[in-house]
């Protein structure tokens, strides 16, 4: 059960939460829409980058959703993004020049920036959720269920 009560504004049980606040659900999701949308980055990419940080930030709602990860660690533009998307989420404060060197072997200066931008807001819309308690029954896209996942 979420820890406040839903809003009747929104569309999903995590907009209903956000929705308290008509304006920032409605600027919440048309960024939400720019990130996905809007950029030069490939849709499985962030998709993949989104699983990852789903399962860093212990997000039940968020896991559910697509379920883990799924691409091959030889796919080093995904696998590149997807560590470091994990690493934001176990400790930004660690995140050094030597990582961003590793991100510019796949990515431009502008990827780089649209990536950590994306990986920011996934990152507070995941975390958002895990402290709402935004479990998996409330999922209703939900493709496993989480004593499915390994």
């Amino acid at each position: 059960m979420a820890r406040i009560k839903f809003s009747n504004n929104g569309n999903t049980p995590f907009e209903k939460l956000i929705g308290h606040n008509t304006d920032f659900l409605k600027e919440w999701n048309d960024l939400e829409e720019t990130l996905w949308k809007k950029t030069l980055l490939d849709q499985y990419l962030l998709e993949q980058v989104r699983r990852t940080m789903a399962f860093g930030n212990g997000c039940e709602y968020c896991m559910v959703k697509g379920g883990k990860p799924d691409f091959d660690e030889s796919q080093m533009k995904i696998s590149t993004a997807a560590s470091f998307a994990e690493l934001f989420c176990i400790d930004h404060r660690s995140i050094s020049d030597a990582h961003f060197e590793m991100l510019r072997k796949y990515f431009s200066d502008e990827e780089i920036s649209e990536l950590c931008v994306f990986i920011s807001f996934i990152n507070a819309s995941q975390k958002l959720g895990k402290t709402l308690n935004l479990t998996e029954d409330l999922q209703a896209e939900a493709v496993v269920k989480l004593k499915d996942i390994e």
